[in-house]
């Protein structure tokens, strides 16, 4: 196991809440152009008449990107430290922004998508520039104030339409690109510099270690849930509102906006609440409400036809909008709070290492930001049903719970063991010796 010593892990430094504030603006700025798909997408679907599969493969490009880079730039900021890295990264997007009035193809919108999904990173950096900073105690509220860059996603469902109806299609690349750079200024002139006693070497052998311990591996499937699924959900909802309930853009771009901005806001509560209740505890709890919801969402619109002996009842089974939508709300509200206790417990864990731990679970969880996108396409192509992206995140979720029940059980089993080892086996110490003896 490895450990970073007391004195370190309860440290919070001055500069704290600075770091935290210019760390969150630039999270929220990245996470902004990582999902700008999201709302491009919907027009490039139309233009560029794509398949629901080709339009999931369109959305997984940033995401993909992003998720490959996590671990090994979070592997860097353990050995370089995040902050200059983070600033090189926000610099190298910004071309990719400016090219993006010329893509006239699928395949440009893919290798350019691909490009600015780098910036995708940002997470694995921030989380490692952020816990350095606070202590152990502080860590699920500092990591879930943080989080709430995730809300960065509102910037572009108000600032993309915006920028199309009073500038233009084409002037989408260039605002976003001066937007980064004046946040990379900022993050550069304002945010202090990491405390230097935290920065360290991450050796081969501990690398092994970290990565040959189960743990981490659950703690990725919990995270390819709650954040993969999220980020899934909010690339896919635009086009599932206007497909399942006949809405038009705009509409469909604000019910999406109100599931994730609450779903990032409630972020820094969910850390609150890991800190007081402890992560696995509110883990478990997030996954009981969102299998129950992924439930009811599972269930395609039905009509039943019941012979009667009269005449034939039809009954019609079916979600309406708001049910619909309240159901959405509950999921992302419970992914928040899953978010931010999952990072609790990995900083329980690794709290000397959450570069390389933090970004090789952020990797797998934007994994499945990009791979459910493409899932969900498959799904609705082949069974011809709208609500198949819910019955492939209940069977994610049930594999989830699954896997937590019984590692738990393991878990619990271990620490009988260990303390009737304590206890000789409940034998007192002259039965002990008696047995020795023989």
């Amino acid at each position: 196991m490895m450990t970073v010593p007391t004195s370190l892990a309860q440290a919070t430094y001055s500069g704290a809440n600075r770091a935290l504030l210019l760390a969150t603006l630039a999270f929220s700025a990245c996470f902004s152009v990582w999902t700008l798909y999201a709302v491009m997408g919907i027009t490039l679907r139309q233009q560029l008449t794509l398949s629901a599969t080709e339009y999931g493969v369109l959305l997984a490009a940033p995401i993909l990107t992003g998720a490959v880079f996590r671990l090994p730039i979070g592997m860097l900021a353990d050995r370089l430290g995040a902050r200059k890295l983070w600033l090189l990264q926000m610099l190298a997007v910004i071309p990719a922004l400016l090219l993006l009035p010329f893509a006239d193809s699928f395949s440009s919108y893919l290798l350019l998508g691909l490009w600015f999904g780098i910036s995708g990173v940002s997470f694995s950096l921030g989380v490692r520039y952020v816990s350095q900073w606070f202590a152990s105690s502080r860590q699920g509220r500092a990591l879930g104030l943080f989080g709430i860059g995730n809300a960065g996603v509102a910037i572009t469902f108000v600032l993309v339409p915006l920028a199309i109806e009073y500038a233009g299609w084409q002037w989408v690349g260039p605002i976003y690109a001066a937007g980064m750079l004046v946040i990379s200024l900022l993050f550069a002139l304002l945010a202090p510099a990491e405390p230097v006693q935290l920065q360290s070497r991450s050796d081969k052998k501990n690398l092994q270690h970290l990565y040959s311990d189960s743990r981490i591996w659950r703690f990725s499937l919990y995270y390819y849930f709650v954040f993969g699924s999220f980020l899934a959900l909010l690339l896919w909802l635009p086009q599932y509102y206007m497909q399942a309930y006949s809405m038009d853009e705009q509409q469909a771009m604000a019910f999406t906006l109100f599931f994730a901005a609450t779903s990032s806001m409630v972020r820094a509560l969910g850390g609150w609440f890991a800190d007081r209740y402890g992560g696995r505890a509110v883990n478990w709890s997030v996954f009981w409400v969102c299998i129950v919801c992924l439930f009811f969402l599972s269930y395609p619109p039905t009509t039943l036809v019941i012979h009667g002996l009269q005449k034939d009842v039809h009954l019609e089974i079916s979600i309406n909008v708001w049910w619909f939508t309240l159901l959405i709300f509950i999921i992302g509200v419970a992914q928040g709070f899953g978010r931010a206790s999952i990072y609790k417990v990995l900083h329980d864990y690794y709290p000397h290492h959450m570069g390389s731990a933090g970004g090789f679970v952020a990797a797998i969880g934007a994994l499945g930001g990009c791979t459910l996108p493409i899932l969900f396409g498959v799904a609705q192509d082949v069974l011809g049903i709208v609500t198949g992206c819910f019955m492939i995140l209940y069977g994610v979720l049930a594999l989830c719970m699954i896997t937590m029940f019984f590692a738990n059980q393991a878990a619990q089993y271990q620490q009988k063991l260990a303390a009737a080892r304590s206890d000789n086996f409940l034998l007192d110490d002259s039965d002990a010796l008696n047995c020795e003896d023989k």
